[in-house]
């Protein structure tokens, strides 16, 4: 009988390790690097190349705000709505933007994110890397390049566009935000807390366009880190226009030299969005969770997870936060339009010093 048992309890044992050895084989690439997968093997030359040479040797840089900002206008050309009708509703992260940019460029909402697709053109033509893979990969890679962001998820194996997607389905700044909201649940159920979780975006980002007389200006007062200072320093009672008055999309902001979106001044003040919005404020932790969970959502539409291969594995882990939050000298609690009826808005401290002024991104 102990035999019996003994036996049973090595076999069970056996088939244990046949398991793990199956969830942690390893792949060798023909370059030595080791992936786990063989479709991920041509990611890692893709990776070396553009950190180097498009990220300016693993900066978190223009390349890098103009990269993720590509990921998401291609990915969200995708309406099952307008498929409804009978008319092609677009195929999400497929490369469309940059595989018809002659057509999709012109969309008003894509407004020079022509300048990153030529950037980006070489890469992909040098490397064995489809279109769509490509444009994801890049946004992932870049922003592992910013302090604080998430490690975000890399999936390959996407179908490169047959057709462009169609004008509309890019939201705009001076959009309201039951439009907003709508677009989002159309293009792949989003939830209004994801809405605001992939506006986590922002934090990296800056305007060319918006203004076109002060290019690269940022939308907070840490472009270069990836913080909840965006959170923060939209809910401050806006005071200037950074350039000049009168653009569509753009709302006063409280800072010189720092722009913001009127889509972003209502998401964080609307109902449906203003404490999600809030409680991004001083959680660090949350922003990043929340990111990486809607950034892999987003990076997938229009495509069969299951049929696409994980190389996550490739991505960095990006740098540690470098700040934490505060209200920019010069400002306090005071200067605050809370909006959240539910929650206290958090004690911050205030940085010491002038009154801040935040310096445009520079190009590259």
């Amino acid at each position: 009988m102990a035999f019996k048992i003994l036996a049973s309890f090595v076999s069970v044992l056996a088939a244990l390790q046949v398991a793990s050895g199956a969830i942690t084989r390893k792949v060798t690439c023909a370059d030595g690097n080791v992936a786990s997968d063989a479709a991920c093997c041509a990611l890692f030359a893709v990776r070396d190349d553009i950190q180097q040479n498009l990220f300016d040797g693993g900066e978190c840089g223009e390349e890098v705000h103009e990269s993720l900002r590509l990921t998401f206008h291609d990915a969200i050309g995708i309406s099952p709505k307008i498929a409804a009708t009978g008319v092609f509703g677009g195929g999400g992260a497929d490369g469309s933007i940059a595989i018809f940019e002659d057509i999709e460029t012109n969309f008003h909402a894509n407004l020079g994110v022509d300048e990153i697709i030529d950037e980006q053109r070489p890469f992909i033509q040098r490397h064995n890397i489809s279109v769509a893979d490509f444009i994801q990969f890049a946004g992932a890679i870049g922003v592992s390049n910013c302090p604080g962001a998430p490690r975000l998820d890399v999936f390959v194996g996407r179908k490169d566009a047959t057709q462009p997607a169609p004008d509309l389905t890019v939201p705009e700044p001076f959009d309201n935000v039951t439009s907003i909201l709508a677009r989002f649940a159309d293009a792949g159920d989003f939830t209004p807390a994801e809405v605001v979780a992939l506006l986590a975006s922002h934090t990296i980002a800056a305007a060319d366009h918006v203004d076109p007389t002060i290019p690269g200006t940022p939308f907070d007062s840490t472009p270069e880190l990836f913080d909840t200072q965006f959170f923060i320093e939209t809910l401050l009672k806006g005071t200037l226009f950074p350039g000049t008055a009168g653009n569509q999309g753009e709302v006063m902001s409280p800072l010189q030299g720092e722009l913001r979106l009127q889509s972003d001044s209502e998401l964080a003040r609307d109902f449906r969005t203003a404490c999600e919005w809030q409680s991004f404020v001083d959680n660090q932790a949350k922003l990043q969770s929340a990111f990486k969970a809607a950034f892999r959502k987003m990076t997938v539409l229009g495509h069969d997870v299951r049929q696409l291969t994980d190389c996550s594995e490739l991505v960095p882990t990006p740098p540690a936060p470098a700040s934490k939050a505060h209200f920019p000298a010069g400002l306090t609690r005071r200067d605050v339009q809370q909006a959240c009826l539910f929650a206290p808005f958090p004690t911050l401290p205030t940085d010491p010093g002038p009154a801040t002024s935040v310096a445009p991104v520079p190009p590259s």
